[in-house]
């Protein structure tokens, strides 16, 4: 019989963003407000045809500085070497000793590359957000079919482009065998992971899971898609400048790259390995405008419900909030909607609450963006400290609250609400609570 009371906590966690991969690089480029926007360039393109040229991508990402290479690994798109590396990050940081599998195999005689000792592979899973397919696959691949037709395709072509496709690539390599998908809502995709996690471990399904987002969309194609949206900022001559959330001259977001994974795991199991616990999962909500396929509805009542609910869920008032990551992308409709919620929901508090955006920093890693942003309300919990949001020099009469510009600030943070949104009006907010156990006192 399952347990719906079990209680979920955070243990590990894996940053690869382009301002740094890892939580100690990760969490100095944040509070030292140091990002990596610039100019970029797609080969046989002409840029002049796109107005944003603005982006932050992960330089001289090597998937195998982290995991060994394999006959398969060739053909592995870039969101699933993000979502590995990741992975292997949070699983280390979260105790786990991992081994090469030398032993166990499948029925079809191949073998996952490491195992985790002691544990088994049922007991663990992967549910992981992903906002597009593998699209540096898809682009490259389409290509060949219109250059070359049949001739131009791999058999491993298609496998590796489907979104599960990067969830099953993390439990080959992991030897995992319990729940395995991807969740593809847009921007709000790894949040929405995060809590199928959570519900997945409090039903009693694993006493583990690894889960957040991933994402690699700064292809030729998506690239310009955003563009032609008019989304992403056009500040090409002043790329540091680029991303500006609740500045009055704000003009849209600059796209990264990258993944965000955690280690969610069931108390009782954590508390046996006697590994580090960074925060519990106390609450979550979820919505959708159910108004326009890109523009957040303009009262912003569905996303304030999602926020409420998760309030709600976790018993708590409103004034115990210590800190809100936004979502925060630095779009005119986005930061305008998400101050006015915020106001909704908290009235008078909302002025009091510390509010700072991740994306000003790390740029939109599109479905990972929920995952990284819970791992700065994770840092933020453990280290009593709240990253800026950069570039907040103007102040839009619409958007003010207190939004920690540029500078980082010292602040006991205990209960922490990170809140994604994404195109077609879907919404998600998750709060994480400093870890404490009554059992201790």
């Amino acid at each position: 019989m399952r347990n719906y009371k079990k209680r979920v906590v955070i243990t590990g966690v894996g940053p690869v963003t382009p301002v740094g991969i890892g939580k100690e690089a990760y969490w100095e480029s944040l509070i030292q407000g140091k990002t990596s926007f610039r100019r970029i360039a797609f080969p046989d393109r002409d840029m002049s045809q796109y107005r944003s040229q603005v982006g932050a991508p992960i330089d001289g990402f090597d998937l195998f500085q982290f995991v060994e290479k394999t006959k398969h690994s060739k053909h592995l798109g870039r969101t699933s070497q993000f979502a590995i590396a990741a992975a292997w990050l949070a699983l280390k940081d979260a105790g786990f000793e991992i081994t090469s599998n030398e032993s166990e195999e499948d029925r079809h005689g191949q073998k996952g590359v490491y195992q985790l000792k002691g544990f088994d592979p049922f007991q663990g899973g992967v549910i992981l957000g992903v906002g597009v397919e593998a699209m540096e696959l898809m682009e490259y691949f389409h290509t060949r079919f219109i250059t070359k037709g049949m001739k131009g395709l791999s058999p491993f072509g298609l496998p590796n482009i489907y979104l599960s496709s990067i969830t099953s690539h993390v439990t080959q390599y992991f030897t995992l065998r319990g729940t395995a998908y991807a969740v593809s809502t847009a921007c709000a995709s790894a949040t929405h992971a995060m809590i199928n996690s959570f519900l997945q471990i409090q039903g009693g399904g694993e006493d583990f899971m690894i889960t957040g987002g991933t994402d690699a969309c700064i292809t030729p194609y998506v690239f310009a898609g955003f563009d032609v949206l008019r989304a992403m900022s056009t500040r090409n001559n002043d790329p540091e400048k680029a991303c500006r959330p609740f500045d009055r001259e704000r003009d849209g977001f600059v796209m990264g790259e990258g993944s965000g994974v955690l280690i969610f795991e069931e108390l009782e199991h954590a508390k046996k390995r006697g590994v580090h616990i960074y925060g519990e999962v106390v609450g979550f909500g979820m919505t959708a405008d159910a108004y326009h396929l890109t523009d957040p509805d303009p009262d912003g009542k569905a996303l304030g419900k999602a926020v409420k609910d998760a309030l709600d869920m976790a018993g708590i008032h409103l004034e115990e909030i210590d800190y809100i990551n936004p979502h925060g992308t630095s779009t005119l409709l986005n930061d305008r909607v998400e101050t006015r919620m915020i106001k909704g929901v908290f009235g008078k508090q909302a002025y009091q609450i510390p509010i700072s955006s991740t994306k000003s920093i790390t740029g939109h890693l599109m479905g990972a963006a929920g995952g990284v942003e819970a791992i700065s309300v994770l840092l933020a919990i453990e280290k009593g400290i709240i990253h800026p949001t950069l570039n907040y020099e103007f102040q839009d009469p619409e958007c003010d609250l207190d939004y920690v510009p540029n500078q980082a600030r010292k602040k006991e943070v205990r209960l922490g609400l990170s809140i994604s949104a994404g195109f077609g009006g879907v919404n998600s907010a998750i709060l994480i609570k400093k870890f404490e156990d009554p059992r201790a006192f």
